[in-house]
């Protein structure tokens, strides 16, 4: 059954607050009304984005076949990759070892992050349906290889709301860096515009226009803008365009009380601040550790989804290491460790890490042959992703990748798998999220997906 009328936002948030909201979204903007309520095991997600394309090989993926054969001629069948400048199988330049009572295998690039070790699932076996960075983008964050369709934060927003009246329901922490493919990676899409992303930016002010020059002046214009709005719905209906702006209107009035306290991190001690990174010597572990205190900030006030995106390391270069891996990949990943197991950290110490899922995740990964002399090429046929928090398993590996690292062999993924099981542990079947659009039901997995269940408590 389907309904041509909007309901109202406020009743909407009213029922949300009796469960997990899938039902109570279940008339809004002509989704269809059968969504199964599944037991949600998280409320809200941490979406780490490693953008470029980090080296599975490298990091969670140890391969001792590549240290063997180091420079000799890659013995498989060479599929082709972005820059066809293929040498001789590379050993990682990083030692792994295990840790934890898992005796999960991590490489030395993450000293920090090894401590949480049996708190992550890493996927070995994800793959991605592109290795042309803008396109795969699209496909981890949409599901979809084109620009247009939702990001999964935008889908999360439309089918659970926030927990919290005074922010949105999904945040982009902007470190410096939006993936390639931009915010076509993060909108919206088909579905309604109040659902899209909010963008903190790294820089003074992160959020513009908080506070207005004429508070009187700008409450009369929201007062004459509102009759304008009601005016016109009781002419033409509730379009989009006028009740989103109207949603997004509501909710900018809103922020202008509640960020400034949001983004005051002195409120945080010396000691947490230190914990995250704040105080290091690297300029971009200072930046990310801000962006993940900022993200647990928004995260213990009911924010559903929050994304971080990587700074400026390696003059733009992300986690694309086509040459001088040993650089590239050291400075990212000191860039992030620190930051990202002090968030665990502290998620765990306030009991908030039993409601949130972390998604660690990047486009594709890396070949284990060079690129020139001392790069990896982009590789979408293997690499690993890894996720923590609410209603995972820690300390494990699910799936495998071939003795090279090269192609996923075992329990392979695709990323509406992903989707489906981020979606899973929202208590949300991936099958009955759907929005109308064009004349037919589209949801963010499109018709795949299976949740992998082996890596859920």
């Amino acid at each position: 059954m389907y309904r041509d009328v909007m309901q109202p936002r406020r009743d909407f948030l009213s029922r949300a607050a009796q469960g997990i909201g899938s039902l109570a979204f279940a008339t809004l903007f002509g989704r269809r009304a059968d969504a199964a309520t599944l037991q949600p095991r998280a409320k809200r997600v941490l979406w780490l984005y490693m953008d470029g394309g980090i080296s599975h090989l490298d990091t969670f993926d140890p391969k001792p076949r590549l240290t063997k054969d180091h420079g000799q001629p890659f013995p498989m069948k060479i599929e082709a990759t972005q820059f066809d400048s293929n040498g001789p199988v590379l050993k990682s330049p990083w030692n792994f070892k295990q840790h934890g009572q898992s005796g999960l295998w991590i490489s030395e690039l993450f000293p920090k992050l090894s401590e949480h070790a049996d708190r992550l699932a890493v996927i070995r076996s994800m793959t991605n349906e592109n290795a042309i960075h803008a396109t795969a983008n699209y496909w981890m964050h949409t599901g979809w290889g084109q620009m247009g369709r939702p990001g999964i934060g935008a889908w999360i927003n439309y089918g659970l709301g926030s927990e919290a009246d005074d922010l949105p329901g999904f945040v982009v922490l902007n470190s410096g860096l939006l993936p390639i493919g931009g915010i076509e990676n993060y909108k919206s899409g088909f579905l309604p515009a109040s659902f899209g992303p909010t963008v903190f930016e790294r820089n003074d002010p992160m959020v513009p226009n908080l506070h207005p020059a004429d508070a009187a002046r700008q409450a009369r214009q929201l007062a004459a803008i509102a009759d304008l709005d009601r005016s016109f719905s009781d002419r033409h209906g509730q379009p989009d365009a006028i009740e989103s702006g109207i949603r997004n209107y509501e909710l900018a009035a809103r922020l202008q009380t509640s960020v400034p306290g949001l983004l005051d991190l002195s409120q945080e001690t010396t000691v947490t601040q230190r914990l995250y990174g704040m105080e290091d010597d690297f300029e971009h572990t200072r930046t990310y550790g801000r962006q993940c205190l900022l993200a647990r900030r928004l995260l213990e006030r009911g924010v559903r989804f929050v994304t971080i995106t990587m700074p400026r390391v390696q003059n733009d270069n992300r986690w694309d290491a086509h040459g001088d891996l040993q650089k590239n990949h050291s400075e990212n990943a000191r860039t992030v460790d620190q930051p990202i197991a002090a968030l665990m950290s502290d998620l765990a110490a306030r009991s908030l890490l039993d409601d949130v899922l972390i998604v660690f995740t990047t486009e594709f990964g890396r070949t284990p042959f060079t690129q020139g002399s001392d790069g990896r090429d982009h590789n979408q046929y293997g690499f690993s992703v890894w996720l923590a928090g609410a209603g995972i398993k820690g300390g494990m590996t699910y799936g495998a990748t071939d003795e090279f690292g090269y192609k996923a062999v075992e329990n392979t993924q695709l990323v509406h798998d992903l989707h489906a099981t981020i979606l899973h542990v929202l208590g949300v079947d991936h099958e009955h999220l759907t929005y109308r659009f064009g004349g037919r039901d589209y949801r963010l997995t499109d018709v795949h997906g299976n949740v992998i269940r082996d890596i859920l408590k």
